[in-house]
């Protein structure tokens, strides 16, 4: 799947969701996600643009485990990727696997989310512990499908909520990287 993401920082979660509202998005979840990156004993993901983590969603009494791998951003204005995903039951033993291989935790990213539907968009408003608030929204898209057209219509939408600046490309991970 490549996944077509482009991410903002926003000024307030409350002027936004009001924004949201006025043009129909509707709200379909919030959850808490913990994100636990890995860096390979073979190529430094840092310096080849990937990801390799551990993400366990809780919403209400749910909760969910995936890994995920991020392929490099394959463009120059957007964070469009290579995702691949899959579930897992217990995230402790695959952190331990992991890291009996050789792949060395790099840092926690944890973050409550809010999303949101409107037409084939996904918008999620991101409360990130330790960074300001920002709103990402992506559509996924078939391993070899065009993805400028809905990387402009992205653009878009930012721009119909009011968005046209304080765009991101650097991951979560690389901001609170940054900050220390």
């Amino acid at each position: 799947m490549i996944e077509v993401e482009v991410k903002a920082k926003i000024s307030s979660f409350e002027e936004m969701e009001k924004r949201l509202d006025e043009i129909g998005a509707r709200k379909t979840k919030k959850e808490f996600q913990e994100d636990i990156y890995f860096n390979s004993p073979v190529v430094d993901f840092a310096q080849t643009d990937e990801a390799l983590r551990i993400r366990t969603t809780r919403e209400n009494d749910n909760t969910n485990i995936f890994i995920t791998y991020k392929g490099p951003k394959i463009d120059a204005s957007s964070k469009t990727r290579k995702e691949i995903e899959m579930g897992i039951d217990d995230a402790e033993k695959c952190s331990d696997i992991f890291e009996e291989i050789g792949f060395k935790k790099v840092r926690a990213v944890r973050k409550n989310r809010q999303y949101y539907e409107y037409e084939n968009f996904e918008i999620s408003l991101d409360d990130i512990e330790g960074l300001d608030p920002y709103m990402e929204i992506e559509i996924g898209l078939a391993d070899g499908e065009d993805y400028s057209d809905a990387q402009n219509k992205i653009f878009e939408l930012f721009e119909k909520l009011g968005i046209t600046d304080g765009f991101e490309r650097t991951s979560y991970l690389e901001l609170l990287e940054n900050l220390y």
